[in-house]
């Protein structure tokens, strides 16, 4: 299966590509890019998080909805990265000592459609508590 991903890495460079070989349990993987066709390996070194996405595009535009409620995708988690981003969605599996995990965004209208974070790049993962 063919993803579109957008790679964030530790030093703020992003890339944007395809792949078919990521798996979270092994730490590379590699990358078509989507503007020069160039393939490049990837590791998790270096790596902030892996956005599976709908779009290159997106819409910048777009203010994400972080209090929407999803049922099937685990508990909802707030994760907070070394560059001081914020991400909020749900997760299936969070294990600290495990490379990364997989959180699925809080708004189902997200042009992502989940965020494989890497944990060495995080500073914060707070479960919610069920109400």
């Amino acid at each position: 299966m063919i993803n579109k991903v957008v790679l964030h890495f530790d030093d703020g460079t992003i890339q944007k590509g395809t792949t078919e070989d990521f798996f979270p349990n092994k730490e590379l993987f590699h990358l078509k890019n989507c503007k020069t066709g160039a393939n490049s390996q990837i590791n998790f070194s270096g790596l902030k998080a892996v956005f599976f996405v709908k779009s290159f595009d997106g819409n910048p535009a777009y203010k994400e909805k972080t209090t929407a409620e999803r049922v099937g995708f685990g508990k909802k988690i707030r994760v907070v990265f070394k560059d001081g981003e914020t991400l909020i969605g749900y997760t299936q599996g969070f294990t600290p000592n495990r490379p990364g995990f997989i959180v699925f965004p809080a708004d189902p209208n997200s042009n992502n459609e989940r965020i494989f974070v890497i944990t060495k790049a995080t500073i914060e993962v707070k479960f919610y508590a069920v109400a």
